[in-house]
């Protein structure tokens, strides 16, 4: 039986189980996905496999490629892999994140925004700028509590040839077409009608609980708002392909077992 997973800490709440279950049962395969506990210290040992693939969440995203044979040139832009496959005994890496970020804005009507602020400094504001950079935007605007928290995305915008100013969450809110949220749940709670008034499309990655505060602010207004489940449907989707070979995801169905 071909075996694969998704490994993070805390990982009890993923839903990744429910979408590659889904999409194996519908492209007939037998294979097992299973939710794996595992910190940074233990993934050396838990990427021995046997494995047909992995999935990856925090905080193992950047641990993992130091570890990896070979990782994608989006991966190591970025600076986090969410996908390992395996590959005649050598691990690849690589980043579908960025993938789902594109596909769920588009398939929303968000294709080409003139304008951008990302929310928040850590590795999904790195992926959020490589997509907004896939979107045709070669400036964004980074707001982050603090300037020190910051410097990932800097760094990483650097190497995607993304130009970014930052300012801090006690600035004003900057106005633009588009702002990614990528803070944890509740974290913009406080800045919703702020945000609510600099945009008309919200891409909010939270996707429980929902909808977040800051999505019923901007849709109130008759925004345009895209959660984080699109998202992580279409990164799992292409994920499937990367591991199994089997082009195109069954999207449909894994987006049913998750709605």
């Amino acid at each position: 039986m071909t075996q694969a997973a998704v490994l993070g800490s805390p990982i009890a709440h993923s839903l990744s189980p429910a979408l590659h279950r889904a999409a194996y049962a519908a492209l007939g395969l037998d294979w097992t996905y299973e939710a794996i506990e595992c910190r940074e210290q233990d993934l050396p040992g838990v990427l021995e496999g046997p494995w047909a693939g992995l999935s990856l969440t925090m905080p193992l995203k950047r641990a993992v490629i130091p570890l990896l044979d070979d990782v994608s040139a989006l991966a190591r832009a970025v600076g986090g892999a969410n996908t390992v496959v395996y590959d005649g005994g050598r691990r690849l890496g690589a980043n579908t994140d960025v993938y789902g970020m594109v596909t769920a804005l588009t398939e929303a009507g968000v294709r080409s925004p003139g304008s951008a602020v990302v929310l928040g400094g850590g590795a999904t504001a790195c992926s959020a700028l490589a997509a907004l950079r896939d979107l045709g935007l070669p400036k964004v605007v980074v707001v982050v509590r603090t300037p020190a928290r910051a410097a990932e995305a800097v760094s990483a915008a650097d190497r995607l040839g993304v130009s970014v100013s930052v300012q801090t969450l006690a600035d004003t809110m900057p106005p633009a077409d588009l702002i990614i949220s990528t803070l944890p749940a509740h974290a913009a709670d406080p800045y919703a009608e702020a945000i609510a008034r600099a945009t008309g499309a919200l891409f909010d990655v939270v996707y429980a609980p929902w909808p977040t505060a800051a999505g019923k602010a901007v849709g109130d207004r008759g925004g345009i708002v895209v959660g984080g489940l699109p998202m992580l449907v279409h990164q799992a989707a292409r994920q499937v392909e990367l591991m199994t070979g089997r082009a195109p995801a069954p999207v449909e169905a894994m987006r049913a077992a998750v709605s």
